[in-house]
């Protein structure tokens, strides 16, 4: 049988932080042990110290470089900018597949793969939303615009990738059933990611580990803090991890509420430091698709309480008792004691190690992703 021909493939996403950059990341290095070209296209205004680090791991699977130019967070005529700056990058890349993830990411790829094509250039286009344009609300006139450009984008889309099953059901709810071919793959994480990373001498009772933006609910954790502190009845410990806009009225939250000599502040690390902080790892977000915060805190062995949100219970259980209502930082605040005073609550609530390894598995995220790929280059 001959041996399958090396893709060139590039990804295209905005800000390179967070999860989509981590999925990226994955997929690049795993793809490039299998002897394709990757590429990455982003945004060069956003991200610092940390992503640079992030940067230069990556490198190495990067054969195809790393392309950064500013790329704004809202929309506005100077995307049209961005975009012929995008064409002409990506077509001296001469890529075989354009990934786009979140919604700017989705816009540049599917586009740039569009005028390609016009001009006879054999690529595949992909998109994964990652939540992205999915939270918008359709009540609103700005919802209704980003759905119905979603619609109009799906014609110049091979395949829409979901990240779980959530996000394929909020698609459909809010925009319709793709006139694409959809598929999910669940996002996964690599083998070193997997063992026990114990706490440190310092070590805290709970961490929030990510973005500082009200999305992602640092202010539920502090709240929810202070109600298990009530519960529990004596002075406990907590860390808030991350970089992000709202920093400063986050400390400012911390003080007014008496808690600065008990929740302190670091900036974005690597995460096998931040873990190395708690065994207990909340995420209070009030919106998400898959969060590789989940995966990853599971993959080292830690206790996770999390909003009921996205594709979360699709990881911990619809069950599980660590599934809290989105914003109730009371009831989070009850779990997160139960969690410290009860030491049968961890077993009973997390997903065993082994349903847990073979469903999220950055190997078999890779492959069917390559899979993915070549069935649609194969259709064009």
């Amino acid at each position: 049988m001959a041996e399958a021909q090396s893709l060139r493939i590039v990804h295209c996403f905005r800000s390179p932080i967070g999860g989509i950059f981590r999925h990226v990341r994955d997929l690049a290095e795993l793809h490039s042990a299998a002897g394709h070209e990757v590429g990455i296209l982003c945004d060069s205004s956003t991200g610092g110290a940390h992503e640079d680090r992030l940067f230069e791991q990556i490198m190495p699977h990067l054969s195809l470089g790393v392309t950064r130019f500013p790329i704004r967070r809202s929309v506005s005529l100077k995307d049209m900018a961005a975009l012929a700056e995008a064409y002409k990058l990506i077509k001296e890349l001469q890529p075989d597949v354009l990934h786009g993830h979140g919604a700017k990411g989705g816009v540049i790829a599917r586009m740039i793969g569009s005028l390609l094509r016009v001009r006879r250039y054999r690529v595949a286009r992909l998109y994964s939303p990652h939540g992205g344009s999915l939270h918008f609300s359709r009540a609103k006139p700005s919802g209704q615009a980003v759905f119905m450009a979603e619609r109009i984008l799906e014609r110049m889309t091979e395949s829409i990738s979901f990240v779980c099953d959530y996000e394929r059901l909020t698609y459909e709810t809010k925009i319709g059933k793709p006139h694409c071919q959809a598929t999910r793959v669940y996002n996964g994480i690599s083998e070193r990611d997997f063992g026990r990373i114990p706490v440190e001498a310092e070590g805290v009772d709970f961490a929030y580990i990510g973005m500082l933006r009200d999305l992602k609910g640092p202010d539920v954790f502090i709240n929810a803090f202070a109600e298990a502190e009530r519960l529990v009845g004596r002075p406990l410990s907590g860390v808030i991890v991350g970089d992000g806009p709202d920093l400063e009225r986050y400390r400012q939250m911390v003080e007014q509420k008496g808690l600065s000599r008990r929740i302190g502040f670091r900036p974005a690390m690597p995460i096998a430091e931040a873990f190395a902080l708690s065994d207990i790892i909340v995420v209070p977000s009030r919106a998400e698709a898959m969060p590789y915060i989940v995966l990853e805190a599971l993959a080292a062995e830690k206790t996770i309480i999390a909003s009921r949100v996205g594709g979360i219970p699709e990881i911990l259980g619809p069950d599980s008792e660590a599934l809290i209502e989105a914003g109730r930082a009371d009831l989070f605040g009850v779990v997160m004691a139960r969690a410290l005073t009860d030491p049968d609550w961890s077993r009973r609530s997390m997903p065993s190690p082994q349903s847990f390894r073979s469903r999220f598995s950055a190997t078999v995220m890779a492959r069917d992703i390559e899979a993915l790929y070549r069935a649609q280059l194969a259709r064009i």
